[in-house]
């Protein structure tokens, strides 16, 4: 009888406020044949962090410890905010030590973006940003297409993503793909957490920040001189991003349309990625292909972690 797969929880930002989300998200992934664990860290509480910063910490170190049994998937809980607060209590080279070159999926996305950017920086680490427990598992309709591309990203050494939209620019390109939450990755620009990637394929989402917030963080980005190392940026959901009658007619159309005439490498939009139900699954650090054109483009991802 083959053994069921463990998935790991960790809470490195916010606490879950609703119990009856978390049970549905722990019985939904229980049904997929997952041995959970952690789960007391979705009852911690301090302030507004699921635990202290000790505490957030040790979630993840505990992974560093040759005498503990590696779990198969680590999930973050939840987003919000905190993880930039863990960041210098890490074990990076525990961490590298032991995950290197294992199967084992760090998966999460927004505030977690802080994590895995400090662990590409720091320990060379592939992490996965994807689903969360409570915002993806506990949602009221458990998304089929977000299952699908978790699993997929997962199980699989070689996928493709294909994403069919109008573009006006086109690429054929090979790099790193890195990113994620870009309020999480300006914030940490200019620190020892920021991975130096070159010549990678960037790729960003935000929520509820208006158009000119998100433009004044990719120019952050740019005029650090990241923007133009990368080879393509391609952009996910902005969910929530709204427009007043101040802006007059500058929305996330326009906001593109500048960013398009001052990075100097192309940029993609309609990546299915960010706050929204239906969302892939990336790996963080991994190798990938992009080719795209008027019609769309397609990410072909390898050199990943991945389940037995």
């Amino acid at each position: 009888m083959t053994a069921p797969r463990i998935l790991e929880l960790i809470a490195p930002s916010g606490y879950p406020d609703n119990s009856n989300v978390v049970q549905l998200a722990l019985q939904r992934l229980a049904e997929q044949g997952l041995q959970i664990e952690g789960e007391p860290v979705t009852q911690r509480r301090y302030q507004r962090f699921a635990g202290t910063d000790g505490e957030r910490a040790a979630d993840l170190n505990r992974l560093a410890d040759p005498a503990r049994r590696l779990p198969d998937i680590v999930l973050a809980v939840r987003g919000g905010y905190g993880a930039v607060r863990v960041l210098h209590g890490l074990d990076y080279e525990g961490l590298q030590r032991r995950l290197q070159e294992q199967p084992v999926a760090l998966v999460g996305h927004s505030d977690f973006t802080a994590i895995q950017l400090a662990l590409l920086a720091r320990a060379g680490l592939t992490t996965f940003a994807g689903p969360m427990l409570t915002s993806d598992f506990g949602a009221p309709v458990l998304s089929a297409f977000t299952q699908e591309h978790f699993w997929t990203a997962l199980t699989q050494p070689v996928f493709a993503l294909t994403v069919t939209a109008p573009q006006i620019q086109s690429a054929d390109v090979t790099g790193t793909l890195w990113g994620g939450n870009l309020a999480m990755l300006a914030a940490l620009v200019g620190t020892p957490y920021m991975p130096p990637v070159k010549g990678g394929i960037l790729f960003l989402e935000d929520i509820n920040e208006q158009p000119f917030r998100l433009e004044r963080m990719i120019y952050q980005l740019h005029l650090a001189g990241i923007l133009e190392q990368q080879q393509a940026l391609v952009l996910g959901d902005f969910s929530g991003s709204r427009t007043f009658d101040y802006d007059n007619g500058y929305d996330l159309y326009a906001m593109i349309a500048q960013v398009r005439s001052l990075v100097g490498i192309p940029v993609f939009t309609g990546l299915p990625f960010g706050h929204i139900p239906d969302k892939v699954t990336l790996p963080m650090g991994a190798k990938a292909h992009l080719m795209a054109n008027t019609h769309g483009f397609t990410l072909t991802l390898s050199g990943h972690p991945t389940l037995a």
